[in-house]
């Protein structure tokens, strides 16, 4: 193994705004409770004119036992904002009519033996933001699945939903036996309507019996793109949906030729998403995202069907994350949000006459940027960011200049002023095959290094093809509770995960449960060197990928005095059978099962379960389709019944891959804390 160079301690610049002067004095130790207390901003949509914009705002709800999001205003120029819903469902989709005076949005009203639109569907609904009135604009039996307002506020196109059979010669068995559920057969398609909002008379537009994904009108209206699969089982998006665009004049419909995300792409199993129509109603920009590849953004000349699409070339070390693409109004460019070196930043890249240009960071700093909207005229961008000493709140800048400041709108937050804030800070190292690695180090607030080393937990990001962000963070899956509790806390952006350049992230490819291994234990040796961890206190946790590589950890050494593995794969044969988007497993172990089966024996904590020592805690989701409740009982079983090391399995009932109730949420924390302080410091349990 090659000598680590000493790690690095990135000053953490505390993004400044006009709160930062009212804050309180920090007096509060943050606790489990205050998780609960935290409010999310998303889906910020900036109005036309750029004086009000919109955001939904998600907090927990401890009678209705879960997190609901509702709408809320800001007028720009006074700061002033207010809650425009209150329901108990969670509203969506928020977009505003171009004369500003309305906000169309997806919300569900239930009236007990209603009839659509208040059966408990999801509708379409209209806010006036003058007196705040909502009104339903549909009233479909099943349900919308998307809307979209014209340019011109004219109409309102959504997708509607309808049952769709399979007519083979299976069929008349399957109707005549409906009891059982069939693997096919039936599926839930979106026929696509057009509403006149002026006289209130609707119109199908298309209906050929597809699932649609997503969808996004020209703004003349004279085409509609499509993301299309034929059915609704979420393995059909890997790579076997399609880019459509409709012609609403001819009535044509066709298929974006796909040799550069198929034939030529890094793999067959890529998911299509995010679209954009430029203002001239010819170019389209949309994604596609691999699990272990760089994602792309292509741009396609839809009257040039011969013609290959564009690809973006990202700068830098930068990759591609979200759907949420744009372009600029009155501009040439195309802009999308990017993962870099634990930032995530706002990018603009101009496309003139099927050419590249220049591509701009649109705010500098150390940006941790969730949404974003630019105004009508394309001068002002608004935004939610979640910096060092706040949670994600909205800002504005000048979406014209190269050194565009962000001015801070919103303080959702406010209790945040009082608390006693982790030091969090970037961390660099090096991995024994001679590769820097970094990783986010939350340390208890006034830390100093001559107090001595601290118990350590190592909190790991799921995905992978994801990273732990460069912002303060409250989660149910580590940070936050456990630095006020004494413990440094360290989230490495191990080899996979995004925002570290394309080399960088397919190196784990055909290499999990290895290298990624090596690149962690790499900084929880470091940090041991340096003096700030105490090599016999440590804990390790992680959920999803994270719970993957929690049992990779205990199952390579016993260094570890205890474990939170939360909705963690243990055998990769028994993934690729049962979880709902497969190509995640064959992508990693390059090939299928029976193709590679040393690789799905080395890349299974199941070949090393013997090596186990570790007491683990086990979590997982009743109903988890990503990663399926057979792994958590694996591991329980061997932990429990073969090898006697302390053990428990925790399985929370109606929850699916991420848990979405209060009270599971609240039981995960305290079991995790009660765990690490009673296998890790020696505390009795009460």
């Amino acid at each position: 193994m090659k000598q680590a160079h000493k790690l690095s301690l990135l000053a953490a610049a505390l993004f400044g705004s006009s709160f930062s002067a009212m804050a309180a004095d920090r007096t509060h130790d943050i606790t489990i409770d205050d998780f609960f207390d935290i409010g999310n901003m998303g889906a910020v949509t900036l109005s036309p004119n750029g004086k009000h914009a919109v955001w939904l705002e998600s907090r927990w709800d401890k009678e209705l036992d879960k997190s609901q999001r509702d709408l809320w205003l800001i007028e720009i120029k006074s700061q002033q904002s207010k809650r425009m819903t209150f329901t108990n469902e969670s509203e969506s989709s928020p977009q505003w009519s171009p004369d500003g005076e309305y906000v169309y949005y997806l919300g569900k009203v239930k009236q007990e033996g209603a009839k659509a639109p208040f059966n408990g569907k999801t509708q379409v609904f209209r806010l006036s933001v003058n007196n705040g009135d909502s009104q339903p604009m549909t009233k479909e039996a099943e349900g919308v699945a998307g809307f979209e307002l014209s340019h011109d506020g004219k109409s309102l196109y959504f997708l509607a939903t309808k049952t769709t059979t399979d007519e083979d010669q299976w069929a008349s068995m399957r109707a005549s036996h409906s009891a059982p559920k069939y693997g096919h057969g039936e599926q839930k398609t979106n026929p696509l309507y057009q509403l006149d909002l002026e006289h209130f008379k609707q119109k199908l537009l298309l209906d050929d019996d597809k699932v649609v994904w997503e969808f996004k009108v020209s703004q003349d209206g004279s085409k509609i793109a499509r993301i299309t699969t034929t059915d609704n089982e979420l393995v059909f998006l890997e790579g076997w949906s399609d880019v459509e665009v409709f012609d609403t004049k001819t009535q044509q419909n066709s298929v974006l030729a796909d040799t550069q995300w198929r034939d030529h792409a890094p793999s067959p199993y890529g998911w299509l998403l995010g679209l954009a129509w430029q203002e001239n109603n010819t170019e389209l920009a949309f994604r596609i995202d691999y699990d272990g590849h760089p994602g792309q953004l292509f741009i396609a000349d839809v009257n040039a069907s011969d013609k290959p699409s564009l690809e973006v070339t990202r700068p830098g070390d930068v990759t591609l994350t979200s759907s949420d693409l744009t372009w600029r109004p009155n501009s040439d460019e195309i802009c999308y949000r990017g993962a870099d070196h634990g930032r995530v930043k706002l990018f603009c890249t101009e496309i003139d006459g099927g050419e590249q240009g220049d591509t701009r960071i649109v705010i500098p700093g150390d940006m941790v940027i969730g949404s974003y909207s630019f105004s009508q005229n394309g001068q002002s961008v608004a935004f939610s960011h979640n910096g060092l000493d706040h949670f994600s709140d909205m800002f504005t800048a000048d979406a014209n200049s190269s050194l565009a400041k962000a001015k801070r709108l919103t303080n959702i937050n406010p209790q945040v002023d009082s608390w006693k804030l982790p030091q969090v800070s970037i961390v660099k190292w090096t991995a024994p095959d001679g590769s820097v690695v970094e990783g986010i180090l939350d340390l208890p607030a006034g830390y100093k290094k001559e107090d001595g080393p601290l118990p350590l937990i190592v909190q790991i990001h799921g995905g992978p093809t994801a990273a732990t962000p460069y912002a303060l963070q409250h989660r149910s899956y580590g940070r936050s509770t456990f630095t006020a509790n004494g413990w440094a806390l360290l989230s490495p952006n191990y080899r996979g995960s995004t925002g570290y350049g394309d080399k960088f992230l397919t190196d784990l490819v055909g290499r999990e449960h290895d290298i990624e291994v090596k690149d962690i234990m790499a900084g929880v040796d470091q940090l041991i060197a340096d003096g700030i961890i105490d090599g016999d206190k440590m804990a390790v946790m992680g959920w999803s990928n994270g719970g993957y590589l929690t049992n990779a950890l205990i199952s390579t050494n016993n260094r570890f005095k205890a474990a939170s593995s939360g909705a963690g794969v243990f055998d990769q044969r028994l993934q690729w059978i049962l979880e709902d988007t497969p190509g995640h497993v064959v992508n990693f172990m390059e090939g299928l099962p029976w193709e590679k089966p040393e690789a799905y024996n080395h890349g299974s904590s199941l070949t090393y379960a013997d090596k186990i020592k570790t007491p683990t805690l086990i979590h997982i989701g009743e109903g988890d389709q990503r990663v399926p409740l057979g792994h958590a009982q694996g591991l329980y079983r061997a932990l429990h019944h073969y090898l006697n090391v302390p053990v428990e399995l925790v399985v929370y009932p109606g929850e699916g891959h991420g848990l979405s109730k209060y009270q599971h949420r609240k039981a995960k924390m305290e079991w995790d804390q009660k765990w690490f302080n009673h296998y890790v410091l020696g505390q009795e349990v009460k």
